[in-house]
Order: structure tokens, then sequence, then C-alpha cells
């Protein structure tokens, strides 16, 4: 395999780990070849964390909680450092314009705009320090005077994926690091550039050693940080599967854990919809990344009367998506992030045609693409809503139209899943959409288009995941409340 001049690579340390706020030696000389998913060669090789390297991240980090200036810090003081990390990452936006298309297909122009807008997370928590209210007043029932006090959970173990890494880690660092927490972050084997970045921004500002650890590894090393008794809570973003094995380990010694986890998520096209308008949507939405979004709408449920023209419309929109390099300004969807993801994506567009289901559009590879991880968006028609594409989450641009009798088995369909991530409600009427959305068991249900909101909450029904991630409800799950009950009044109070 042909390697890739690393000098085109945007980070000082990949021979590194960023430990106890120093660019330290791995314990081994293994390392984690990063491939470049639209030329299938090595962009770059990062070092692999072995047990040992984990020790030693654990260990600063839970030194740094217990025996650093962090956590004895005002949240005003934390803000400070949460701007500096926002202001870094603005400058860093070209790497990261150079580095997330290569290990996981975003386009271009997306992944360089999109450093605005998560260095502006970071100045949102900081702004938090304000107006969010980590102790006050309380009545008690015994003593005179009671304080519902809200502290830090202690370390945290971060662990990402590949599809979205800097937003991802952003969601859960921001808002750790303004509660007091120290953090051990784990990045994804296939796309750890981002965390790197992170890391070389969170040293620049000067972030006291042990706050922040990263380190890169795979599966099995990566569990020894949810084992870990020193690691109070873990925060996972991934599969549904990964989620129930650091679920069930949190279990085993009652650690706190958020898990944002798979979806199936559904869009219900109502009968007074304008066809064209919503194939042109959420075909369109479904781009986003080559489809590797876990709130991804890839279920579209419809009356049967109108199944046909939808499914028609859907064809015709997606087929004219232009595939491509995600660095050409003109493509509008990029490659897959790994050879074993376009093969599990195959392997279920396999699976529709074996099980009946309509290929209307797509289904193989495009023409002209001979390197790369590439994928033609796919529409299926005539799903059976208990088939293994419509439950099962794809991860790739394969959208599943099943038809519906009617308003109410609508509903019945697209709550008829083991995962509630989101969903959205495409009618002209919106008292009908927010009527029709208080039946959806989803964590978000937008009106017309793909929508999240992160500046709200982002989180899941059933087994798409526990607790929220972004805005105040992201933060409350980094601290614990404490009720202090005294015979006075204090400073403060009087």
């Amino acid at each position: 395999m042909t390697v890739t001049d690393n000098t085109s690579v945007p980070l000082r340390h990949t021979d590194r780990l960023f430990i106890d706020g120093a660019w330290v030696a791995p314990s081994t000389p293994s390392t984690i070849d990063v491939i470049d998913s639209g030329t299938e060669e090595v962009y770059f090789a990062v070092a692999e964390a072995q047990p040992a390297d984990i020790d030693r991240a654990v260990t600063a980090a839970r030194r740094a909680f217990d025996e650093g200036p962090w956590p004895a810090l005002s949240h005003g003081e934390r803000a400070e450092y949460l701007r500096r990390i926002g202001d870094g990452l603005r400058e860093r936006a070209e790497d990261i314009g150079q580095i997330w298309p290569r290990e996981s297909g975003a386009l271009y122009q997306v992944a360089r705009r999109s450093a605005a807008g998560i260095a502006g997370v970071f100045d949102s928590y900081a702004g938090l320090a304000d107006t969010f209210t980590f102790e006050e007043e309380a009545q008690p029932q015994m003593g005179k005077f009671g304080l519902l006090v809200r502290e830090p959970v202690g370390v945290v173990g971060a662990i990402i994926p590949w599809n979205a890494p800097l937003s991802l880690i952003t969601y859960k660092v921001a808002p750790a690091l303004l509660a007091g927490c120290t953090v051990v972050l784990k990045c994804s084997p296939e796309a750890p550039g981002d965390a790197y970045v992170v890391a070389e921004v969170a040293e620049r500002a000067g972030l006291p050693a042990g706050v922040l650890n990263v380190v890169t590894a795979d599966r099995d090393v990566s569990e020894l940080v949810v084992r870990d008794p020193r690691v109070d809570k873990l925060t996972f973003t991934g599969s549904t599967a990964a989620g129930r094995r650091i679920a069930a380990l949190c279990g085993e010694r009652i650690a706190r854990c958020t898990l944002e986890l798979g979806g199936k998520s559904a869009a219900i096209v109502l009968d007074d919809m304008d066809l064209e308008d919503a194939a042109a949507t959420l075909a369109g939405a479904e781009c986003m990344l080559s489809g590797q979004v876990c709130s991804s709408l890839t279920r579209i449920v419809v009356p049967r009367h109108r199944h046909d023209e939808l499914a028609e419309a859907l064809a015709t929109a997606f087929s004219k998506v232009r595939v491509g390099d995600p660095f050409d300004s003109s493509t509008q969807m990029g490659p897959l992030v790994s050879q074993r993801q376009r093969d599990r994506v195959e392997g279920y567009i396999a699976k529709g045609q074996a099980e009946g289901a309509t290929l209307v559009s797509g289904g193989g590879r495009p023409r002209g693409l001979d390197r790369g991880y590439y994928v033609e968006p796919t529409v299926f028609a005539n799903v059976d809503n208990s088939s293994t594409i419509a439950q099962e989450e794809i991860f790739g641009p394969v959208l599943a139209v099943v038809p519906a009798e009617d308003e109410e088995d609508a509903v019945a369909v697209a709550n008829d899943t083991i995962y509630g991530l989101n969903a959205s409600v495409f009618t002209r009427d919106v008292d009908r959409a927010r009527e029709v959305a208080r039946r959806l068991r989803s964590g978000t249900v937008g009106h017309n288009a793909f929508r999240t909101d992160f500046s709200i909450a982002f989180g899941g029904f059933k087994q798409s995941g526990i607790g929220r991630e972004g805005g105040t409800e992201g933060l409350l799950p980094f601290l614990e409340t404490k009720t202090v009950i005294l015979e006075g009044v204090p400073d403060g109070y009087r």
C-alpha cells in the first residue's frame, strides 16, 4: 500500500500520546495506519496505546482531579481556558478541513466551515460559567440552611467514533472541563486526527497537566478505560452493540455513563406534503457525511397510495447526486470511511434485495471511481418494516421507503423499532406536525427537514442511548448533586 507524503499532515506529534500535559513516547512501537478514504492510501500513522499507556493516562487524570488545581478553580477561571481552546480551533480550521475528509469522507467545504461552529461550542459552554446555577439555596426540613450544590463528577473517560470526531469530542470535553472534570479522551483508530488537533490546541492554551489526555487504541485496549475504577464516568458515542457492552461494564461498578448510540430514524411524509419537495430535502440530507450519521432519516414512511410517487421522486433526486472527491467543490457526497464500512453497506444492499424490497436507484459503485470507498446513493421501495434494512442501522446512503395505511399506522411504523434517536414529520400544517411529533418515541423530532440541535439537547429514547449532549442538558451529566444542610447561614447568603 502506498503511503502519502506525511509532510502534508498538519499534525506535529503523530508518533506520540498526549498524557499529563506532554507529548510522550508510547510504551511500544506499535502504530495504527490511518487510511485516506478517497485514495485508499495511508495518510499517516499514529501511536497505538497499549495497557500501560491507558494506565498512565488514567493515572494522570486521576492525579489532576484529586491533587491538581483544576477542580478548585472557579467556573469563570475554567471558562477562560475554554475560550482559548475555541480560539485555537478557529485558527486550525484549514487543518481540520484537510484531515476530516481524508479520514471519514466529509466534504472539505463542510469540514473547514464546521471548525468555526465547533469553536463556538467552547464559547457557549464558557458562557454557562456566568448563567448556570452551580449552587443554590434550598429550604431544608432539618437544619436551618440548605444548599443544593452541583460538583464535578470526577475523571471522565470519553470514547468517540470516526464519523464526526471534532464535533463529538467538543460536546464531551467542553462541558466536562467547565464542570471541573479531568478527561481521558480515547479516539477512533480510523480517525484520530481531530483529537490530535484538540490536544495541540489545549497544550497551547496552557491547560494544566493531566486535565486532558489523548490516546488512540483499538477496542480491547479501550475497554480498560471503561473497566478502570479510577474513571468515574464514561461518555460514549457509537453503535448500540458497543453501548450495551459499555453499559454492562459500568453497571458492574456503578459508574456513571452517557451513551449516544445508533438510530434508524423515520421521516413520516403525510398526505398533504409536496412529494418533490420532500424527496429533494431527504435526498440532500442523506448526502451529509455519505449517510454515516446516526440520526439520518433513513426510513421514509408514506401513505400507501403515495408510495410509488415518492419512491420515484427519491430515486430521481438521489440519482442526481454528484459522488466523488471530497476536495472537489462540485462534489455533493464523498466516500465511506473504510473498506470494512463499504463492505457492510453493500452487504445490507444485497440483504434488502434478497428479502424482497424493490431496488429503484443505486445499489452499486459509482462509475469512474475505481479508488476510494465509494458507493452509489441507493433507494429501496416496498420495504417491509420488519425487514433487515428497515430495522438495522446501515450507516451509509441507503433509504428505505415503507408504506403505511394512514397517519395512525405511520406513527406505529415509525415507533416500531428498538431505536429512538431522531425523526421528522413532513406536512404543511405546523399544528399537525406538533401533534404527530408528540406521539413519536424519539429524542428529536424535526419538521419538513432533517433537524437536530445540540444547542438545546441531543440524545435518544430506547436503545438509542442514555442521557443528553449539548446545551445545559449536556452539562448536567458531568455534575454530581450534593445536598448541604447547615446550622447557620454562610457568607454570601447573609
